[in-house]
Formats: structure tokens, C-alpha cells, sequence
């Protein structure tokens, strides 16, 4: 029964109300079965409701949900007009804080609310509950009304749902709602923080506290380091709370009791992560006070002791039996930079043990570890000034806490190879250090040792004389009474934050702190020229004023330095170094070539660097492909060729969808030499074998390769030099692969009579060749890729960007030109004198026989890439094929169709456009090749199915012509520019064409129509 007093109640509030009265009675009789109604609502209860029927945790919830989300909205006017909107509050916030029932109402109030879309009445609630039930009153509540265990498992999920508070109430406001003060981030946590010490005062005063306590504030801190609260800096921003800027003041109130200091140690070693202990103990120190770093005042010496004494307080004794506080102090202390005034509270700490004497164990093993880093080869070279500072006054601290040491630490060889280190660094400050610290070790271990140059007023010998003056006394001897600053003048940390907000911003030491009377510590890489002070009687020069500098440096016959070109950090850098800006200027005033030369140097890699870094690259890819194609050596630079190519290729490989088209684009216009378009047509090769993931061969040693000297080589050496080049040595390979495939299949099925022959006519001759090691280092090797990390992956998948942005537009574009210089012959062959017509293959131009080949050769090495890419079959292969068909057969100018001289036998056998002696070897050679390319991937794609059946004259037209090719070279009749490795190439392509064409007939021939 009286469970159906409470399910009717609970049904009646999440349905519509009828009139004010039924309202005020539904929650009366909750509230009054818990203890929470107050006086002056007693009327409205009808009927009571039995003890016990109403739970908390089970229906409370459910009335608190009903409430924010349909009762206030509608109900809210009406209650307060009534002046009883305080019965509704009672059950989201009670006014009875003492209460348990009150508090644990509070708890599911927090829940619930966060658990629910907000609205505006959600943020008026967690306004008060932050207010009235903070986590300290959540902590009493539940460790004193529930068993440890269960209160350990409810207050971690309490302590969730109070942290996520100001983060959900700002994503709700936004910019539409204002947040309420005591929720917004840093008021909050700052609240939280305050709470949190006062967590920790309380449990001192219980004498013994549990487990369950102490790790249940240890959890607390950690969610605090989680959020920021624990900054490792000491931050000015008011939107930056940090836990001992609030609490550090309080902490210092309650240090006098060992109880208080016994709860802390006890709660940080029950903290089971090392990161938030480290989080914990970095923001610890460097909220400690600052002061004048070097000052052996005995204020000062008082104020180091007493943060030390803090430290100690708070964290314990530091010492190697503390492992987890030893490890970590090691590790923060060594590897950042704390300034010279942390270096000394450090030491200071580590001089304490539990009666207030000098540790000299934990001293000498901390001493051991500082030698590690102060010795340290890469410390001496690569630290910064102020790091040498803190740690060469740190190590000096704690040799004065324990000078027995020095006899060890002078037969050292540890501590001897340093000094030596030390004395040969260039930078004189940098060197002092080390000289300082052997002269006091010496000094201590009873020998004699100086150097004699500690005399002067510059930053660097001062602050050596300053640190031997501090360490002839000890900061943990100076007495127990502050005098600096006097206890009325002395500013707490929240009174140095507000005043430092205040001022502006400007310079500062090591400690973000600048005091009267010291001198800034110059920077080891300042190169800046500064003057000094001369004495009365110094025999030495005066410094030279400002003016006589700026003078000095305008006369013309002292200006005998080189100004250097800057090295390029963004891509528009490096393209404004390859921009052509000293035309006419002397010779003494041009500076193109330095910047030419650091263009050359730096842009290789800095284009692959940029591959994955936004849209620069992107962005200037087309404007770096116009300046570097363009570029020509006209100051003789070295490598200028390699240089330029790999830089191109990169711009291929790191961006191809711009440099691409663009190269392509660029290719058929004829304002580029023959040298250029190598440039291009390489770049695309091999970019595109590099976005495919292929093994590119390293390039040639010689320069003279890829700027090709076709105007000064002879024919032996031009042909030669044609034959190494990169994309011939790939197409070679890939050519062979193919062949080799036709070879094997073919001989399988052969008459006896015949192998021997067949193998005569493929098989290469055999040669001594030299076995080259990989070149890991060099960006064109395979290895290079998988052992280099700065190239990264491919920025794209050439399957995916080939057809689009590389053969196609590739094959079109040759199409296009190619109909335009017809035209153009055309218009001009009715002239009689042969000089006044037009010639679209001669030297220098596109259908000139070298740049044809080397075209040919190029879309042979990227169709073998491409042969993935899901329009290889339909689009790359037939479209490759015919223009090989037709370049290899018909001639590209009217100027080659010349047949006065070809025997009329052949001419009537084989056809005009074969037996032309002037069609170039190596574009028949590249012809016959891309064919085969185009054969073999099409038979290992589907056995040449789609070639065969829907581009059934394309198949044969190739066997027809390579078959009658291979008859005439077996004649022995020559072509134009044969010989050597050419004829071998024709002979090789020839017949591996008529056995992949042969191959494609036996499969499909039933299929196949013939149209001849």
C-alpha cells in the first residue's frame, strides 16, 4: 500500500497538474516522509506517507527530473506569485545543509541535473548546490553515513559529477547565456582547490585516518591534475586556477603540525600514477617564491630555507629510499631548466632529514646524478646558457653541503673529461662554467688551480663571482626569521599574481623575475656586438661607440664580407630565391647566384617536408613547377642539373594532382629546350614510380646526364648518353620483365628446331657489370623510403590519380599539339624554297626524334605504374597502344616523308610510312616497347580480353607491324640511327610484341574479327 502511495505520486507528477493546490500537495508528502518540509508547508501534507516507503537514491531522482523539466517551466510563475517555490527548491537544493538527508538529496541533485538537458533552471540550481554543498560537505556526508568500501566507490562518482560541472555549464552557455561567477572555469576550480586543503586540515585533526580516506583525496588530486589545476608554470592568467596559488597560503598557516604533514605524505604516496605526482611536484615548485637568485643576503638564505621546509612539509623527505619521489624529482630537476634560485632550494631540500641535520647520503648520491647531466657531452654542447647556469649552480650548492666529495669527484675521470670538454667550447660563458666548478673542486680537495680570469664587469664573470660568494655559506644554517621584505610587506601569491596582471609585460631572468641591481644573463646564442667599461689605468683601447661601428661597417673597403641568402622556411621563400629580382646589376652587386645555389641546396627538401603541412604546398606547387623548369645554369653552379631534377620530381611526388597537369601543360609549348623537357618528362616518371610505391634507380653520378648536351657530344656518346638515362633504364627493366614472361610461356610450346634460334634473338648479351650497393641516403633509392622518416608516404595513390592528372592528359595534349603542327606544315608546304616551310620535328622541338623518344619512353614507364588504376583497361591501354601504333608507323612531319631512296621492292611489300629511312631507331624502339607495356599488362590483367575483343584492330595492326619490322631487321636493312644498343632494343621490342600479340590470338582468336 504504501508503495502505491509513492508510485501515485510519482505517475501524478510526470503527468499534467491540474490546479496549484494538487501541486503543492504531491510534494509535500515526499519532503515530509524524509525530513526536509518545511514549518509553514505542513498544511498541505493530506495524508503522510509510512516511514521508509519514500527512498532516496530509487525516487527522489525521478521527482527531480519531473521537476526541471516540465513543472518549473510551466509552474515557476505561479509558485513564486505564491511565495512557495521554496518547497520546489527543497528538493534540488535543501536549505538544511546539516541534514544527511539534506546533503544526500544535494548528491542526487548534482546527478540528476547533469544528467538531463540543461535549461535555465539547471543553472540556477548548480549555482546554489556549488554554493551550499561544496566537496568537502559531499566528503563528511558520505564517509560518515556509509561503510568505507561502499563511500570509496560513491565518492569517485562524486567526485566526477562536481568536476564536469563548469565544462557543461559553459558548452550550454556558450555566448547566448551568461555563466554564473562562482561556475565559471577558474572561480570554480579555485573553489574546488580551497576545499580540497580544507579536506586535508580536517583529516589532520582526526588523529588516525583510514585507507579509504586518504586514497579517496588522492583520487580527488588527481582529477585535479586532470583538469589543469595543477599548472607546471606559474601562470598570471585569470583563467588559469592553479591549486597552490589559492591553497599555498594556508598550507604555510597549518606546516607546523606534524599531523598536517603526516596527512599529506601519506595522501601523495597513496597516489598510485607517477605522471600526477610529477604534475603535483613540478607545480609545487614553481610556485615556490622568487627572490634574487645569487643573493647570499641572510634574508635571502632565510627564504630558501624556508620553501625548502615547505617542500619537505608537503612532499617528505627526499632521499633514494623514497624510490617513487626520488625517480621524479631526478627527471624534472635534470631535464628543464628551473633557474639558479630553484637550484638552490632543491639543494636545500635534499640537505634535510626528519631532525633537521645534514643528510650527507642523499647529498653525495643527488651530487652523482647532477655530475651525470653537468658532464654530459650533449649538455655541454647543445644547453642553453641558462640551463648551464642552473645546473652548474645546483651541483656547486650541493658540493657545499658535502665538500668531502671533491677528493672523489677529483679522480674522477667522469668529472675530468668534462673540464676538458668544458675548456674547448667556443662559448667563452659556457666555458667559465666548467672552469668555475675545477677551480672549487680543486680548491676543496686541497689542491691549487686557477685560471685567473674571473676579473671584469661583464654578465658572465659576475655571475661566476656571485656564485662563489654564495657558496661559502650554507642556506640551510641561515636562522628562522625573514627580514628581506618584512612580515607586513611580504606579498602572498595572490597578491604577486594581481600585481604582475597589472603591470606590463616586459623582460625577465630565468625566474620571470627582474630585481634591482642584477643584470640580465645574456643569451649563449647572442652574437651581438657589446662594449665594456674600461678602467682608469687599463692599458687596453676604450670601446668603440655605436657611431664608430655604423661607420666602420659603411666603409667600402672594410665591407669585404659575403652576404649569405637566407635559407628558406616557407615555399614562397623558395620561389622568391629562384625569382630573377638583380637584372643589370654589377657583378659585385648581384646576389642571384647565392640565391640560386640556396634555391638548388634547400628545395628538395623542403618541398617533401611540406607534403603533409596544410595547403602550402598546395598553394605554390604550380608557381615553384613555372620557376625551376625555367631555370637556367647561367652561373655555371655545381650539380645545377641533379639539383633542379630532384626538386621537380618532388614537387611530381609531393603534390601531383597541380605539378602534374602543370608539367604536361608546359611540355608542348616550344619555348623549352631539349634539357627542360628531360627535366619534365623525368620528373614524371619518376614521380609517378614513387607514388606507386616502386623501386627508382639513384641517379647517375655524372651531371652531364640529365642536362643533356646534344650540341657538343658526339653521335657515339649522344646515342650512349640517351641509352643511361633514368626513364630508358626503367622502361629497359620493365620491357625485360615482359619479354621474359613472353619467353617462358612461348618456349614451353615451341618446336625443338626453334628454341635455339628464338633464344638468339632475346636473349641479351652478356656483360661485366659492376653490383652497386643501395644508396640509403639518397631519395630516388627504394631503401630510402623505408629507412628515411622525413618523406613519409606517398601523398597520393598513383592508382587513383594516373588517368586523371597523368597519362590522359598526357596523351590528349600530345594529340592536340600534334594536329596543330600538321596544320601548321600544311599552311606553309606551298613554299618552293624548302627554307621558308615550317618543320615541326626539328631541332629542339617536341617531334624531334630525342625529346619523341624520351615522350614515348615516358608514358611506357607511367602506364606500367598505372596499370592498377581502374581505367587502365578501358581508357589507358587502347589509347597508349594506338598512339605507339601510330608514331611508330606514320611520319610526324612532312619533312620525314621523304622516299626517293627507299628500294621499290620494299616499298611495295611493307608500305611508304615503314620503310622510311628517316624514322629515328630510338622512337621505333620506344614505339615497340610502350606497345609491349600496354600487351603484357593487359594479359595479367584478363589475359587480354577486353584489348582483344573490343580493340580487335589495334591487336593486329601491332602484330603486323612488328612482325614485318622483325623480317626486315632479320634482312639485315638498317634504320635510321640504328646500331649497338639500339638495334638490340628493336630487335628485343619487335619480338616481344608479336609473342604478347600471338599470346592474345591463341586466347581469343575464335573471338577476334578480323579486319583487314
Amino acid at each position: 500500500m504504501a508503495q502505491d502511495d509513492v508510485k501515485h505520486i510519482l505517475d501524478s507528477l510526470q503527468s499534467p497538474i491540474s490546479d496549484l493546490e494538487t501541486l503543492l500537495n504531491l510534494l509535500a508528502r515526499p519532503l515530509e516522509s524524509i525530513g526536509l518540509l518545511q514549518t509553514r508547508f505542513q498544511n498541505h501534507v493530506s495524508e503522510k506517507l509510512p516511514k521508509g516507503s519514500f527512498n532516496i537514491p530509487k525516487h527522489l531522482p525521478v521527482i527531480q527530473r519531473a521537476l526541471l523539466q516540465s513543472i518549473l517551466p510551466s509552474w515557476d510563475s505561479a509558485l513564486r506569485e505564491s511565495n512557495v517555490i521554496e518547497i520546489a527548491d527543497q528538493f534540488l537544493c535543501p536549505k538544511s545543509p546539516t541534514s544527511q538527508n539534506a546533503i544526500r538529496t544535494a548528491l542526487e541533485a548534482y546527478t540528476t541535473i547533469l544528467s538531463i538537458p540543461f535549461n535555465t533552471f539547471s543553472i540556477q540550481y548548480l549555482s546554489r548546490l556549488a554554493s551550499s554543498y561544496h566537496i568537502q560537505i559531499l566528503f563528511d556526508c558520505l564517509f560518515d553515513s556509509n561503510p568505507q568500501n561502499i563511500a570509496a566507490i560513491r565518492w569517485e562518482d562524486c567526485v566526477r559529477t562536481v568536476i564536469s560541472v563548469p565544462t557543461k555549464v559553459a558548452n550550454f552557455c556558450g555566448h547566448e547565456h551568461s555563466v554564473p561567477g562562482n561556475l565559471r572555469y577558474d572561480a570554480y576550480v579555485a573553489e574546488l582547490c580551497s576545499h580540497t586543503e580544507a579536506i586535508v586540515w580536517a583529516l589532520s585533526s582526526l588523529g588516525s585516518i583510514s585507507e579509504e580516506r586518504t586514497q579517496a583525496v588522492s583520487y580527488l588530486l588527481a582529477k585535479l591534475v586532470n583538469i589543469g589545476a595543477f599548472p607546471s608554470t606559474t601562470s598570471f592568467s585569470p583563467s588559469q586556477p592553479s591549486f597552490f596559488a589559492v591553497c599555498l597560503s594556508k598550507v604555510q598557516q597549518h606546516m607546523d603540525s606534524l599531523q598536517y604533514q603526516t596527512v599529506w605524505q601519506q595522501i601523495l604516496g597513496s597516489i598510485p600514477s607517477s605522471g600526477v605526482l610529477q604534475s603535483i611536484f613540478v607545480s609545487l615548485f614553481s610556485s615556490t617564491r622568487d627572490f634574487p637568485p645569487l643573493s647570499s643576503s641572510s634574508p635571502t638564505r632565510n627564504i630558501v630555507k624556508s620553501e625548502a621546509t615547505l617542500l619537505r612539509v608537503i612532499l617528505g623527505d627526499l632521499s633514494p629510499e623514497n624510490r617513487d619521489l626520488w625517480d621524479i624529482v631526478l627527471g624534472v630537476s635534470q631535464n628543464r631548466d628551473f633557474g639558479e634560485g630553484k637550484a638552490r632550494i632543491l639543494a636545500c631540500w635534499a640537505a634535510f632529514t626528519a631532525k633537521g641535520c645534514s643528510d650527507l647520503s642523499t647529498v653525495e648520491a643527488l651530487l652523482m646524478q647532477v655530475l651525470e647531466t653537468w658532464s654530459s657531452p650533449t649538455h655541454v654542447k647543445h644547453s642553453l646558457l641558462s640551463k648551464h647556469h642552473y645546473i652548474t649552480t645546483l651541483f656547486l650548492v650541493l658540493l657545499s653541503y658535502s665538500p668531502s666529495s671533491a677528493n672523489k669527484l677529483a679522480l674522477s675521470p667522469t668529472f675530468i673529461s668534462a673540464i676538458g670538454t668544458y675548456i674547448k667550447h667556443l662559448d667563452p660563458a659556457i666555458r667559465r662554467c666548467g672552469m668555475l666548478v675545477a677551480e672549487v673542486v680543486a680548491t676543496l680537495a686541497g689542491k691549487k688551480l686557477d685560471f685567473e680570469d674571473w676579473e671584469g664587469h661583464d654578465a658572465e664573470r659576475t655571475w661566476a663571482r656571485s656564485l662563489r660568494d654564495l657558496i661559502k655559506e650554507r642556506d640551510i644554517d641561515a636562522e628562522d626569521t625573514e627580514l628581506l621584505l618584512g612580515e607586513e610587506q611580504k606579498p602572498t601569491i595572490r597578491e604577486t599574481q594581481a600585481s604582475a596582471k597589472a603591470k606590463p609585460s616586459g623582460p625577465a631572468s630565468s625566474n620571470n623575475t627582474i630585481y634591482p641591481g642584477d643584470a640580465p644573463e645574456p643569451d649563449s646564442d647572442d652574437e651581438s656586438l657589446r662594449g665594456y667599461a674600461s678602467e682608469e689605468n687599463s692599458d687596453r683601447a676604450p670601446s668603440p661607440t655605436p657611431s664608430a661601428l655604423e661607420e666602420i661597417e659603411r666603409d667600402p673597403t672594410l665591407n669585404v664580407g659575403v652576404k649569405k641568402a637566407p635559407r628558406p622556411v616557407y615555399l614562397t621563400q623558395l620561389g622568391e630565391l629562384v625569382r630573377s629580382t638583380n637584372a643589370g646589376l654589377k657583378s659585385e652587386e648581384n646576389d642571384e647566384p647565392d640565391k640560386i645555389e640556396m634555391a638548388l641546396n634547400c628545395g628538395e627538401e623542403l618541398i617533401r617536408r611540406k607534403r603533409n603541412f596544410g595547403m602550402e604546398l598546395e598553394e605554390n606547387a604550380v608557381n615553384l613547377v613555372y620557376a625551376f623548369i625555367g631555370l637556367q645554369n647561367s652561373y655555371d653552379l655545381d650539380e645545377f642539373s641533379a639539383k633542379r631534377q630532384g626538386i621537380v620530381t618532388a614537387l611530381v611526388a609531393c603534390c601531383p594532382r597541380r605539378s602534374a597537369p602543370c608539367l604536361i601543360e608546359e611540355f608542348f609549348k616550344n619555348q623549352y629546350s631539349i634539357d627542360q623537357r628531360f627535366v619534365m618528362l623525368t620528373a614524371l616518371a619518376l614521380g609517378a614510380r614513387e607514388l606507386a610505391s616502386l623501386p627508382v634507380p639513384p641517379p647517375k653520378v655524372v651531371p652531364s646526364r640529365i642536362s643533356f648536351p646534344s650540341k657538343r657530344l658526339p653521335a657515339v656518346m649522344h646515342q650512349k648518353l640517351i641509352a643511361e638515362g633514368p626513364v630508358q633504364a626503367l622502361l629497359t627493366d620493365i620491357s625485360q620483365g615482359a619479354i621474359e614472361k613472353a619467353k617462358d610461356d612461348a618456349t614451353s610450346k615451341a618446336p625443338l628446331s626453334f628454341t635455339r634460334e628464338r633464344q638468339l634473338r632475346l636473349q641479351k648479351p652478356a656483360k661485366i657489370t659492376v653490383v652497386d650497393n643501395p644508396i640509403v641516403s639518397d631519395p630516388c633509392s627504394e631503401a630510402f623510403y623505408t629507412t628515411s622518416p622525413g618523406y613519409g608516404p606517398p601523398a597520393a595513390r598513383f592508382t587513383d590519380v594516373a588517368a586523371e592528372y597523368f597519362i590522359c592528359p598526357l596523351i590528349n595534349q600530345f594529340w592536340i599539339f600534334f594536329r596543330d603542327e600538321q596544320t601548321r606544315e600544311e599552311r606553309l608546304s606551298h613554299q618552293s624554297d624548302p627554307l621558308y616551310r615550317y618543320r615541326g620535328s626539328g631541332t629542339g622541338l617536341v617531334l624531334n626524334p630525342i625529346v619523341l623518344a624520351q615522350f614515348i619512353s615516358t608514358l611506357a614507364v607511367l602506364a606500367h605504374a598505372g596499370r592498377n588504376a581502374p581505367q587502365w583497361l578501358a581508357l589507358i591501354a587502347p589509347d597508349s597502344l594506338e598512339l605507339a601504333i601510330t608514331l611508330g608507323t606514320r611520319p610526324v612531319s612532312q619533312a620525314d616523308d621523304g622516299e626517293d631512296d627507299v628500294d621499290p621492292a620494299l616499298k611495295a611489300e611493307w608500305g611508304p610510312a615503314t620503310t622510311s629511312r628517316d624514322k629515328e631507331a630510338s622512337v621505333l624502339a620506344a614505339s615497340l616497347e610502350l606497345a609491349l607495356v600496354v600487351l603484357d599488362g593487359c594479359l595479367d590483367l584478363d589475359g587480354g580480353k577486353s584489348l582483344g575483343l573490343e580493340h580487335t584492330r589495334l591487336v593486329l595492326s601491332a602484330g603486323e607491324w612488328a612482325g614485318n619490322l622483325l623480317s626486315w631487321l632479320e634482312r639485315g636493312l638498317r634504320v635510321a640511327g640504328s646500331g649497338g644498343a639500339q638495334e638490340v632494343r628493336l630487335q628485343r621490342g619487335a619480338a616481344g610484341v608479336v609473342l604478347k600479340v600471338q599470346e592474345i590470338s591463341e586466347r581469343w582468336g575464335r573471338s577476334m574479327v578480323d579486319m583487314r
